[in-house]
């Protein structure tokens, strides 16, 4: 009987993995989480033009203005391996460049073995890098500035965490994710990616944290075209009720991919390892195949990457800065040759890479990848002008005054919201 049902259970554990991962939803985690994915803040229809004196003047819809943000994005593969140290996330977020908004990306948060694979997601664990990751930002904060999650969603052992400044938060709407299980099967989530998208003031963001296929035989770099390939194809938002924003990644005003790509270097093993040990970058960089993808491939052909100045960051043993087969392992153990698989890419117009280096980090067999952007946001002007009203004194007076509160707004409930979108 056991092994009958055990039969039955498995089919059942996999369909629910494919469908329930399929389209874009707001199912995720969040400091201030929305059901429907509707904007944070909502002003009611008794709020209009004609409602306000003009002293709060509002500029045509049509005038905009560019607002310069810094984006943190990270990305590391943490081979299964749970932190034990409040520090980890220290290591990782560079203190001395304070960011707008931080995105971090992690990859085998949980070991891929099948009751990973087909089981629930595990809260404890991105409670526990959430945690480390709150922690961390706390003592980047300037002026009593604190960040908050706005978007945290785990598939297996692909985790993305996205945070942004407190007073940016109010300006965040429609956040949305959509998971592409690109693994066994071609549809589990041991592989695939986690995407989530957002939009802030007037400019929308798409962050696509990624494990895509492993292997180092040639040829092997096709099955991670093909996984690219239907990240992008598969990858399906929600269209949301008052924004028609992109369904798709590409059509995104800022787009980063991130995450363990697991591109190799195509040369043979000794010879890597001495331009390795050389420290030619350039050289090994010609037969990098991510970057051949990059200039003229079919799948990437378009996308960004700044230049590579660091140490290739896989495959580490495990706590050492040795690299694995660097030495008489033990017999049958598989030598992996050193490659840059952590990687961020980018695409869209407004983007400047600042930053892009490795971490020295040894808590798995991958070292950390961190990357800096500047970034221009699009901003009506008439919702500045709009805040400065329910800023000024006189917007004070009224709410001190219930009576007055309700001569002004007759038609107004007290417990109202604030609905941005609505000018």
């Amino acid at each position: 009987m056991s092994r009958i049902k055990g039969e039955v259970m498995w089919p059942r554990l996999v369909a629910s993995k494919i469908f329930k991962k399929r389209l874009g939803s707001h199912n995720f985690v969040a400091d201030y989480p929305t059901a429907t994915g509707e904007p944070f803040m909502e002003i009611p229809p008794c709020f209009n033009h004609k409602s306000l004196t003009p002293s709060a003047t509002f500029i045509k819809d049509r005038d905009e203005e560019t607002r310069n943000y810094k984006v943190f994005v990270s990305t590391w593969n943490v081979g299964g391996v749970e932190p034990t140290e409040n520090s980890v996330m220290d290591e990782l977020i560079d203190h001395t460049n304070p960011c707008d908004i931080y995105v971090f990306g992690f990859q085998e948060v949980v070991p891929l073995r099948a009751g990973n694979v087909l089981g629930p997601e595990k809260s404890k664990i991105w409670m526990k890098w959430n945690s480390l990751i709150r922690g961390a930002l706390m003592k980047t904060k300037e002026e009593e500035s604190c960040f908050r999650c706005i978007i945290s969603k785990q598939m297996v052992g692909i985790l993305i965490s996205v945070w942004v400044r407190a007073e940016l938060r109010p300006y965040v709407r429609n956040p949305s994710v959509s998971c592409v299980g690109c693994g066994i099967m071609g549809c589990l989530g041991n592989k695939g990616s986690v995407s989530v998208r957002f939009r802030l003031h007037e400019t929308s963001f798409c962050f696509v944290c990624s494990h895509l296929a492993s292997g180092g035989r040639e040829g092997h770099h096709k099955y991670r075209n093909s996984n690219v390939q239907e990240i992008l194809s598969r990858t399906i938002f929600p269209r949301g009720s008052s924004l028609h924003l992109p369904t798709n990644i590409l059509h995104h005003d800022r787009v980063i991919f991130l995450g363990d790509l697991n591109y190799r270097i195509s040369l043979p093993e000794s010879t890597t390892r001495l331009l390795v040990y050389e420290q030619d970058w350039n050289a090994l960089l010609e037969h990098d195949q991510l970057r051949m993808e990059l200039m003229e491939g079919q799948v990437l052909e378009g996308w960004h990457e700044g230049n590579i100045k660091f140490r290739p960051t896989y495959k580490y043993y495990p706590g050492s800065d040795k690299y694995y087969g660097s030495f008489e392992g033990k017999k049958g153990e598989k030598k992996r040759a050193p490659a840059w698989c952590d990687r961020i890419i980018w695409q869209g117009e407004g983007l400047k890479q600042d930053l892009y280096e490795r971490v020295e980090s040894k808590l798995s067999d991958h070292r950390p990848v961190r990357a800096i952007f500047s970034t221009q946001v699009r901003v009506k002007l008439k919702l500045r002008a709009l805040g400065n009203f329910f800023l000024s004194e006189r917007f004070e007076r009224i709410t001190n005054s219930s009576t007055h509160f309700q001569d002004h707004f007759p038609t107004c409930n007290s417990r109202f919201s604030l609905h941005l979108t609505d000018f």
